[in-house]
């Protein structure tokens, strides 16, 4: 494998037959565990508005929370380059998917609200600059055909110094 090859590996396993498979729209659960080696074990669901177990984590959330993780590690990894020390993040994101006639649906957008915390002041356009730098470095970002808007905000750390 080479250096620009990066392959990942899970298993998603149904879990939601409850004796007659598929055999109607809501006779079977949407239940089902997603497992990669040597982590714990996510459960997952569909939304509840599609006949989900609101206890479980759906794919919708997870792409949501896989936008926000990417577009933090990335902003993180960037800070560092530019000589921003970050000492708290935290990321209010929000998605828009639409639902169409035929069942079908799609993303419209994402917003990462992102709070960043730095230990002295930094000019506002730079870290602008940042969080865009980040977004065309988050792969995950890179990968989806909706834009991915980001409306963050920046606090100086009163106990850093």
């Amino acid at each position: 494998m080479s250096l620009d090859e990066h392959r990942y590996v899970l298993t998603v396993r149904w879990t939601g037959n409850r004796g007659e498979g598929t055999a109607s729209y809501r006779g079977y659960s949407r239940d089902h565990d997603v497992e990669i080696p040597g982590l714990p074990v996510l459960h997952g669901s569909a939304d509840p508005t599609f006949h989900g177990d609101r206890q479980r984590y759906n794919p919708e959330q997870l792409l949501l929370a896989a936008l926000s993780q990417c577009h933090m590690l990335s902003f993180l990894h960037v800070a560092v380059k530019h000589g921003v020390i970050v000492t708290a993040y935290e990321d209010q994101a929000a998605g828009l998917m639409r639902t169409n006639p035929d069942g079908s649906g799609q993303f419209e957008s994402v917003t990462l609200k992102p709070g960043v915390t730095v230990a002295a002041p930094v000019a506002l356009e730079l870290l602008e600059q940042l969080h865009a730098e980040a977004n065309k470095l988050c792969f995950i970002a890179r990968s989806v055909n909706f834009p991915v808007l980001h409306e963050p905000t920046a606090r100086v750390d009163p106990q850093a110094g």
